[in-house]
């Protein structure tokens, strides 16, 4: 009888067994796995720039650029690829090795080669629709010397290409004018920067978002009294934000910037500050 019994469970089971598909035969209905699904919904924010931006050099503590202190000010969803890099104009940045120490006759450094350095062409090759390009030079170019010079249209037309350029891809260039120095008159921080006349007008030439980054740092060094200061930018709050040279950051001041530009992508409304933490 126990035997009867048995045969008779395994013969009801069979067709069960039968009937169930592998589980590769299962269809999807569209789930994606947690982590494929994470990388598609990733937006990046390039940046390029100068020192005022890069990430520090290894080993050292200073100078440390915003960029540097970006990433973290963003939810899982913004991925930050800083490649700005110490000591670059706008086209050492675009044709690193290939802009000579020669002057032309236009008045611009002469270039022997058209080719993009590595850092735009990571930029060319990677970016994506919904990625954003943030921009920040103009420290660097009014050098009177190659190759470091870049005359005030040279500036404003190559700000205009790779902002037209991210936008051609569907992209979204932010573009900032120089964050500034720590430079007082009297009690009071003032501007020293300039390319601002042509980072505005890239901007509204390409109908990009404008971050006014030196009104900002100003309006900021002033607002906590960084002015007067004797020199010594390696104690109070002043060395809390500058390296020894009043011109790069220590970390604090770096991520104190950083916060500048993500409060005018709140103010601004800017879609990227819905990633904002």
């Amino acid at each position: 009888m126990r035997l009867l019994r048995l045969l008779l469970a395994t013969a009801l089971a069979v067709p069960t067994l039968l009937a169930a598909p592998a589980i590769a035969d299962l269809p999807d209905c569209g789930v994606k796995p947690a982590n494929a699904a994470a990388a598609a919904a990733t937006t990046t924010v390039w940046i390029a720039g100068d020192s005022t931006v890069a990430n520090p050099s290894s080993g050292t503590t200073c100078p440390v650029g915003w960029g540097a202190q970006f990433d973290p000010l963003f939810n899982s969803d913004v991925v930050v690829n800083n490649l700005a890099i110490g000591g670059r104009s706008i086209q050492t940045w675009l044709y690193e090795g290939n802009v000579t120490s020669t002057i032309g006759s236009d008045g611009e450094c002469v270039l022997s080669s058209t080719a993009y350095s590595s850092r735009w062409q990571q930029v060319l090759n990677g970016i994506k629709a919904g990625d954003y390009l943030f921009i920040q030079f103009g420290i660097n170019d009014g050098s009177a010397t190659c190759p470091r010079h870049v005359g005030t249209s040279r500036y404003q037309s190559l700000m205009t290409y790779m902002a037209n350029t991210a936008k051609a891809k569907g992209a979204n260039p932010v573009l900032l004018t120089a964050v500034a120095a720590i430079t007082c008159s009297g009690s009071t921080a003032v501007k020293n920067r300039g390319f601002v006349t042509q980072t505005q007008a890239a901007a509204s030439a390409t109908g990009s978002p404008l971050i006014d980054l030196q009104t900002l740092s100003v309006n900021h060094y002033n607002a906590v009294k960084l002015c007067p200061n004797n020199g010594d930018y390696n104690s109070g709050l002043v060395g809390q934000y500058f390296c020894a040279d009043h011109t790069h950051f220590e970390a604090y001041g770096a991520l104190q910037i950083a916060r500048l530009i993500t409060g005018a992508l709140r103010s601004q409304n800017i879609p990227l500050a819905a990633y904002l933490l």
